[in-house]
């Protein structure tokens, strides 16, 4: 009897300093995997620039590398997070903003739940837009309706298709995708060169490649998609302006529901509370850091973050979205 009780307090002392460990104990000497669920371009840059600071506070000081993983959109990233990964956090992520609502609405191969995602912050809002060329006699969102716009994409299923193929279907925009192109800059280019005519995506993306066109007049926004009008956009309207219906205005508001989530980064379901919660706070004050901040306006960013429970708070709000809308809607990706 006593030997037991000597071996159950041997165990006990073993496994102690493993339970009791602090997140700077777990941290020290790692490197955190951060996987980009895109090819280098607005996701990877904002990436890159914010662990260059985060390392200072996170607990422990780990390293940051980080891994481009492209593909369906972020789907491909977002599902090894999900079911692959390690979940001791040592491994977090940037995805698309669409991607929580690619599983609410049930999209194939989206094999995750965004509520169970440890989600840590953004370090940034920003809006969404539909942009052409200036030589095709489409000026106003008026001409979609009379003229066809060719938009490139990244291909089906994507952010950047998502959004010209809602407009095509839902509101009857003579709008055709063009798909095969890798990523937004690349389609700047195809717009450049005349192959295609146009791009929906966020201004801030669409501003870091093709700002000096824009301010030629070469391209030109169309329209964004809040219901508001933007400020800084003087003269250019919503898309909302050309909406008929009840349920096309809340099936566009369910769309431009995940701009309020801005550019988020997210961990995998597993990881400890404590070392979310150290993460979550690492990533705020690195959000109000001098020098990151100042990093980021040499580049032409505006930090304007969000924390990880406002994320999470927005993204429980969308997941409330009525049942019958979200079929609706699932019609009406299909090209």
């Amino acid at each position: 009897m006593k030997r037991s009780l000597s071996v159950l307090a041997l165990l006990a002392c073993l496994c102690t300093p493993a339970q009791a460990q602090s997140v700077a104990e777990f941290y020290k000497g790692k490197t955190i995997r951060m996987i980009v669920g895109s090819s280098p371009g607005d996701y990877d840059s904002w990436a890159r620039l914010t662990v260059r600071h985060l390392t200072r506070y996170v607990p422990g000081n780990p390293n940051f590398v980080v891994e481009n993983m492209p593909g369906a959109g972020s789907l491909i990233a977002t599902n090894h997070l999900y079911n692959r990964a390690a979940q001791d956090g040592t491994v977090i992520g940037s995805v698309s903003r669409n991607i929580p609502n690619y599983a609410f609405a049930k999209k194939p191969n989206a094999n995750f739940d965004p509520l169970k995602f440890h989600w840590i912050g953004s370090p940034e809002m920003t809006n969404r837009g539909c942009f052409a060329r200036s030589d095709l006699g489409i000026n106003r969102p008026e001409d979609l309706f009379q003229r066809e716009l060719l938009v490139g994409t990244d291909g089906a299923g994507t952010s950047l298709s998502e959004l010209p193929v809602l407009l095509k279907n839902l509101l009857g925009m003579k709008i055709r995708t063009v798909d095969g192109y890798k990523g937004s800059n690349d389609i700047v280019l195809a717009m450049q060169r005349g192959e295609v005519g146009g791009i929906c995506q966020t201004v801030t993306a669409f501003a870091q490649s093709a700002q000096p066109m824009l301010d030629a007049g070469t391209f030109r926004i169309l329209f964004t998609t809040e219901r508001e009008r933007v400020p800084r956009f003087k003269g250019v309207p919503t898309i909302f302006e050309y909406t008929k219906t009840e349920e096309e205005r809340a099936i566009l508001d369910f769309q431009a529901s995940a701009l309020e989530t801005g550019r988020p980064w997210l961990a995998p379901p597993g990881v400890p509370a404590d070392r979310i919660h150290a993460l979550r706070r690492a990533f705020d004050a690195t959000m109000q850091d001098e020098d990151f901040r100042a990093d980021a306006a040499k580049r032409g960013f505006v930090v304007n973050p969000r924390t990880g429970e406002q994320v999470e708070a927005v993204l429980r709000k969308v997941a409330a979205f009525p049942p019958q809308l979200l079929a609706r809607m699932k019609e009406l990706a299909k090209r």
